[in-house]
């Protein structure tokens, strides 16, 4: 496990964001302050263009000054044990602690989170749907590159909102065994398949975690296929029904790529140290 440099400060260490423009955006400037890795996120993310299921962005605060960066797919009490360990500043995770229609009153777990983040001054920000349809940092996008799709386009909308990604194989796709060792090869397990659509896969409906719903959305593109993390009991026979291959692959497992894309691309633009947290989840 990499060790962090202890934290400290500098000339750079600035309260305030800088910015320039750059095209027709705003762009933060490259100083690793607390306030500037937010506003980079607004920009890149566009958490505001989605109506989620929890606040997207800072959650807790913490430091102005971020040297050393973890990020995780969910908040966890071990996530911010294992963060704290590596002196981290500011952790970046999908799944957040905050969700509407929670109860308002903390439980003694949620007690615990808070105060390990509080006890490590450990800033906590979170972004859900922004990183599932995020078009290049995405999770949705990112399985599609790697399951080796040609290109790929919006899909699945949340109120309005796309989330995943309608993607498609070059020439004639691949055959379908192919398909699913691609899938568990990439996500680390083998996935739940109900195979009943045709021999080769042209097209394929992506949404990460808990899409099951979204299934309904790829029959009527006419896809080939859906992939999704999480499976709904319907959806078997949904599927053999409907003559398109289901394939669900965890939803922890389809949702650590957007993250970790994340963590590394603060790195390269803020010169901070990233370490993604591994924590293994067989939903």
């Amino acid at each position: 496990m990499a060790s962090y440099p202890s934290r400290g400060t500098d000339a750079c260490a600035v309260r305030h964001p800088s910015r320039k423009v750059h095209g027709s955006l705003w762009t933060v400037a490259f100083i690793p302050v607390l306030d500037n890795i937010l506003l980079y996120l607004d920009e890149l993310l566009s958490p505001a263009a989605f109506q989620d299921y929890g606040p997207n962005g800072l959650q807790v605060p913490g430091p102005d000054r971020i040297a050393n960066l973890v990020t995780g797919v969910s908040a966890s009490a071990e996530l911010f044990e294992r963060a704290a360990e590596l002196g981290a500043d500011l952790v970046i995770v999908h799944h957040g602690l905050f969700w509407s229609g929670a109860s308002l009153a903390l439980s003694p777990s949620a007690k615990r989170r808070l105060q390990l983040l509080f006890d490590h001054d450990m800033a906590l920000a979170a972004y859900h749907l922004p990183l599932d349809g995020h078009p290049v940092v995405g999770n949705n996008a990112l399985l599609a590159a790697g399951l080796g799709c040609a290109s790929h386009e919006p899909f699945a909308r949340h109120r309005g909102a796309a989330i995943g990604v309608a993607a498609r194989f070059a020439g004639d796709g691949i055959a379908v065994p192919e398909l699913v060792e691609r899938v568990e090869r990439l996500t680390g397990r083998a996935p739940l398949a109900f195979l009943a659509g045709p021999e080769r896969v042209r097209s394929i409906g992506i949404v990460s975690g808990a899409g099951s719903d979204y299934l309904a959305d790829s029959v009527a593109a006419g896809h080939d296929a859906f992939l999704t993390g999480e499976p709904a009991e319907r959806v078997m026979t949904h599927a053999q029904e409907e003559a398109i291959h289901f394939i669900a692959a965890g939803h922890y497992a389809t949702e650590t790529f957007g993250v970790r894309r994340l963590g590394e691309l603060l790195a390269e633009r803020f010169g901070i140290r990233h370490e993604f947290m591994e924590i293994p989840n067989p939903i």
